[in-house]
């Protein structure tokens, strides 16, 4: 590879790393200086109380969701049967659906009008621990199926000969392996528990069932109360960093699917009791799973009116989903080529991707919020406040989607472009595009997906001009108009689905 073609990364990461430092610390900054001259000199029962909760639901979703995720994870792994590569889709579904079309689909289920009604209070506690279970009982069932599925078939084999009984082989080979990922996914389910904004904004029960996202949010737009939601900020920052860090540490296992549908074989021959426990166990993760998405297809298609604010809502949806996804490969590109190429690059590059992640997205807001609100010369339109956070949202995705099919095409082609002399935007149109055209499909998609289900920003920067699909369904949620949010959420779930789709497809083209 040419002298001008290497330095060329490094100079674009550059630019990259600056880029996302100013979002950053122009997020950071206003928060730390008003928060510790203001905002904690007002500390009152209300912070602690709201700190409190906001680390009581964290942890009891935390414990439900691995109570489900372990006996649902060790069911499909020691089981083979017709479906069961379905449910492991399925265990990727919440991932990929908008939080606030889950939550309706929740309250479509167990709210007092629905299918379920009465069957316990949805607004507060329990409906905040249902939602979450649902959206992390499946990651950490997939960590820990991942786990399982890596046991070599000598193990088996081995356990064979040796007459394991079923408690022996849970002993000595399955409870190790899904002990070894449950640090990981504890963390990071507590980590997105308690940073967590939409299931707790449309779900909680007021004041006592709030947390430190939503008291910033309605310090900020309610309250109009800057000290006060920067001092939120400050101890929302402050209990985010602590468990990124142990999140960094500790969570692994989620950045590949493995080969999960040829599991080793096994010679354990579990009794009809393990068959019936795992039968309810996956059962039970069935009823978790699907109810809520079945009731938004079916109350969505009974109630689908596309009407001029579900069109204008959906245009500014996908052109925020477009160039947030635009612009969080723009910057992962070269932040992927310079660690690829130069090995002090992977820490600079992995940190400033995840530096947005870090920042809380309400600890963002509240400090874009108090930099423009304290500086008259500053004006910046709201759609580039919420495109920006998108973008910052979006770029571990991103990253870990190119990092890795960078890496690989850099060893596969740098020398023999080197010795062709192919450099430049000849090398990038004829040589990188295709060979990285899957990884830059799946990075946009996710990014596009990240931005199109977000509620966190159009909140904070929207208004009732400016909207988007889940802002949409928040507010028809609000008014009591179920039916009109229902075929909002399912046009939103269709354009997910078709940019699954699209983004599928471009990256098979050959």
């Amino acid at each position: 590879m040419s002298v001008l073609a290497i330095r060329q990364f490094p100079a674009f990461a550059v630019l990259a790393v600056i880029v996302i430092a100013a979002l950053v610390l122009a997020g950071f900054l206003p928060v730390l200086l008003i928060g510790l001259k203001e905002g904690l000199a007002r500390a009152d029962p209300y912070l602690w109380r709201v700190t409190g909760f906001t680390l009581l639901q964290a942890g009891l979703s935390t414990v439900l969701s691995l109570a489900l995720a372990i006996p649902v994870a060790r069911a499909l792994a020691r089981r083979q049967f017709r479906g069961r590569g379905l449910i492991i889709r399925l265990l990727a579904l919440p991932l990929t659906l908008p939080a606030i079309v889950t939550v309706l689909g929740i309250v479509e289920i167990y709210g007092s009008q629905g299918w379920l009604g009465g069957l316990f209070e949805i607004y507060g506690l329990q409906g905040i621990l249902l939602a979450h279970v649902f959206f992390n009982f499946p990651i950490a069932a997939r960590m820990m199926l991942i786990r399982l599925a890596a046991v070599p078939p000598e193990s088996w084999r081995l356990a064979a000969q040796l007459g394991f009984r079923a408690g022996d082989v849970w002993r000595r080979i399955e409870w190790p392996q899904i002990r070894a990922a449950l640090p990981g996914a504890a963390t990071l389910i507590f980590l997105l528990c308690a940073a967590s904004f939409t299931v707790v904004l449309t779900l909680g029960g007021g004041p006592n069932a709030t947390t430190l996202e939503v008291a910033i949010y309605q310090a900020l737009r309610f309250d109009f109360d800057p000290a006060r939601a920067a001092g939120l900020s400050i101890v929302q920052l402050a209990i985010f960093l602590v468990l990124a860090m142990l999140a960094h540490r500790l969570a692994g296992g989620m950045s590949a699917w493995p080969s999960f549908r040829s599991v080793s074989i096994r010679y354990d021959d579990p009794s009809p009791l393990a068959l019936i426990g795992d039968s309810l166990a996956l059962l039970l993760g069935l009823l978790v799973l699907i109810p809520p998405i079945a009731a938004i297809f079916f109350s969505g298609l009974t109630h689908l009116h596309f009407g001029a604010n579900a069109a204008k809502a959906m245009l500014t949806s996908l052109a925020i989903a477009l160039c947030s996804g635009a612009l969080s490969v723009t910057l992962c590109w070269p932040l992927a080529q310079a660690a690829a190429r130069r090995p002090a690059w992977n820490r600079v590059s992995a940190l400033a991707a995840v530096a947005g992640f870090i920042m809380p997205p309400a600890v963002l807001a509240t400090g874009w919020f108090l930099l423009l609100s304290r500086s008259p010369a500053i004006s910046v339109p709201a759609p580039i406040l919420v495109v920006a956070m998108s973008t910052l949202l979006a770029l571990p995705f991103v990253y870990n989607a190119l990092a890795p099919a960078t890496a690989d095409a850099a060893r596969q082609h740098d020398r023999l472009c080197a010795s062709l002399g192919i450099t430049g935007t000849a090398r990038f149109l004829r040589i990188d595009v295709p060979a990285l055209r899957r990884a830059l499909g799946f990075a946009f998609l996710m990014a596009a997906i990240v931005s199109l289900g977000d509620l966190t920003a159009i909140l904070f920067f929207g208004s009732q001009d400016f909207t988007t699909l889940p802002a949409l369904i928040y507010r028809e949620m609000g008014s009591y108009r179920m039916e009109s949010a229902a075929g909002t959420a399912l046009i939103l779930v269709l354009l997910t689905m078709a940019l699954v789709f699209l983004a599928d497809r471009w990256g098979r083209t050959t």
